[in-house]
């Protein structure tokens, strides 16, 4: 119990947080009016593929919490997760790709240093982190897209 309550504490607050931010945000007609590229994904990918990735990212903050002497290590998982719950609001509710570009820029930064930083002490808490990083660089480069094309 001692290991399990806080995994289901991340699992709430990471998976929930997603799922509240992706409710609230989520695009409209303004983005259907949007000149997108061609390898722009269909929508009803990206709830699926979030979901997967937040229930990832929380294990891997579960893990890093879990472990000692980890303070640097949660700094740079919450700021991770910060830029992650900032990108959307900027992008569909400000309507700012150049704002949310500069987010999932430093959001693909932190997400590196994560795994850069943990990789010694739990290789696991990295690799957990690894199709996030795949799945951020994609959106990244879809978002310098968007704003090119736009």
């Amino acid at each position: 119990m001692k290991r399990i309550l806080p995994l289901i504490l991340f699992l709430i607050l990471v998976v929930g947080g997603g799922w509240l931010i992706g409710m609230e945000t989520a695009p409209g007609q303004w983005y259907e009016s949007l000149n997108k590229p061609a390898f722009n994904p269909p929508g009803w990918l990206f709830g699926p593929v979030w979901s997967i990735l937040y229930i990832l990212i929380a294990i891997a903050g579960w893990r890093t919490w879990m472990r000692q002497n980890t303070h640097g290590a949660m700094t740079i998982w919450w700021v991770q997760l910060a830029l992650n719950f900032l990108w959307s609001p900027l992008f569909f509710s400000l309507q700012s790709p150049v704002a949310a570009l500069v987010v999932i820029i430093a959001l693909l930064l932190s997400i590196i240093l994560f795994m850069r930083t943990v990789w010694n002490e739990d290789r696991v808490a990295a690799w957990l982190f690894a199709p996030y990083l795949a799945w951020v660089a994609f959106a990244t480069l879809l978002n310098a897209s968007i704003v090119v094309l736009n």
